[in-house]
């Protein structure tokens, strides 16, 4: 009977070709290693993402004169709330570690080059669409830091020459921050954004099966095939990586779970404590700070003295990424085998990027202004003088098969 049922079902749409197509029949390197877990990690923290987003919509209050105290109503009288609300705002962190960790993986073994090029441009789509949707989110518990965050925010469109009041004030839906914006957000926040990440997530996945996953050789496993077709160094990705990743999922779940139960505020990074206190617009917080996540591109923008050059730098930082699969012009993908130049322009530019990341939590000073501006330059240095380092540098000699 279940055969015929599905029978039924695959003359009507194609739910056992889709099903071969990208798992029981989808040939993965079985050389993957640990850094290939947060992939799957990503997709597990957008369900949690999505799951527990719906449940505080329930009880959630998008006004400016409501939406405080009702954030207080799911933490207090909802049955639950308060594990709801931490496990999104945790996830929300989360989301970012995990993304962010994939992302270095992509830079570590050349995952962006050809033929990969389109599947790392909706990855960065991804990023992309992820850091508006935590951005609307970040306003919509209404308190001081969520409120003065957004107000720094979304100044800083005002900064570009002829549109900028006016896109400013469209941005805002108000001449002020007001209960129009955080409706709008609200808006955006639950239902535009995740429709568009999700497609996104849909054509990176499909994107990504097309042209068949890397490895950490860089090696392209579709050149050695047996009699049958099948690439030697594959695996079918069910069941072998869909049970490898249960590891990691039982792994991130003890972590994430440790923090949601100990310490979801994590000292004041995952939630600062001017949040607590309901928006005012009337008092502003000591130290304004964007929440840890959005700090690297922050310590960019305060980086350089000129508003609109800031402006332009921080934009320019995401931007320069979309352009990575062309600026590297080295002939092999994996950093196992390319030049120590590489190697210690990656390792600069990460330490550098956690710097800003740092930089931009803390109130500036003199100093920290100054290494602001040295990490900003090696963090454009790694990209801008790729293309000659790259091509420069002396290479290993790649195998022809994954080495395990």
């Amino acid at each position: 009977m279940m055969s015929k049922f599905m029978d039924w079902i695959d003359a009507r749409f194609p739910a056992t070709k889709m099903w071969e197509d990208h798992l029981s029949k989808y040939y993965a390197p079985k050389n993957f290693n640990f850094l290939y877990f947060f992939g799957s990690l990503a997709l597990l923290v957008l369900v949690n993402q999505i799951v527990t987003g719906v449940w505080l919509t329930m009880s959630f209050t998008p006004s400016a004169e409501e939406a405080f105290a009702s954030v207080e109503y799911i933490m207090r009288d909802v049955e639950y709330g308060w594990i709801l609300r931490y496990l999104h705002s945790t996830g929300a962190s989360a989301f970012f570690i995990v993304v962010y960790l994939h992302m270095f993986r992509g830079l570590l073994y050349g995952s962006y080059q050809k033929p990969r090029e389109l599947v790392w441009l909706f990855g960065m789509l991804i990023y992309l669409a992820l850091m508006a949707e935590a951005f609307m989110g970040y306003l919509l518990p209404w308190g001081q830091m969520s409120y003065w965050g957004a107000q720094v925010i979304i100044s800083l469109f005002g900064a570009i020459p002829v549109i900028g009041g006016d896109l400013t004030q469209w941005i805002r839906g108000d001449y002020l921050i007001s209960g129009i914006t955080l409706n709008r957000f609200f808006a955006l926040h639950v239902v535009a954004l995740p429709i568009v990440i999700l497609g996104l997530v849909v054509l990176h996945i499909l994107a990504l099966h097309e042209v068949g996953s890397n490895n950490p050789d860089g090696v392209d496993i579709k050149k050695k095939k047996d009699e049958n077709g099948i690439p030697l160094d594959g695996i079918p990705f069910h069941p072998y990586y869909t049970v490898k990743d249960i590891v990691g999922v039982v792994v991130f779940l003890f972590v994430f779970c440790a923090v949601v139960f100990f310490f979801p505020e994590m000292g004041g990074y995952f939630l600062e404590k001017p949040n607590f206190e309901q928006a005012n617009a009337f008092k502003t917080p000591e130290h304004i700070a964007p929440v840890w996540y959005f700090t690297p591109f922050y310590a960019i923008l305060r980086a350089v003295p000129d508003k609109l050059m800031g402006v332009i730098a921080m934009g320019a930082a995401i931007a320069v990424l979309f352009v990575l699969p062309w600026l590297d012009r080295s002939p092999v993908r994996s950093m196992r085998y390319k030049g120590w130049i590489s190697k210690l322009f990656l390792l600069v530019f990460c330490v550098a990027f956690v710097i800003l990341g740092v930089l931009g939590v803390l109130a500036p000073t003199p100093g920290r202004t100054l290494l602001s501006q040295v990490c900003t330059v090696l963090y454009f240095a790694y990209f801008l003088l790729m293309p000659f380092y790259t091509r420069l540098e002396k290479t290993k000699p790649v195998p022809e098969r994954v080495t395990g």
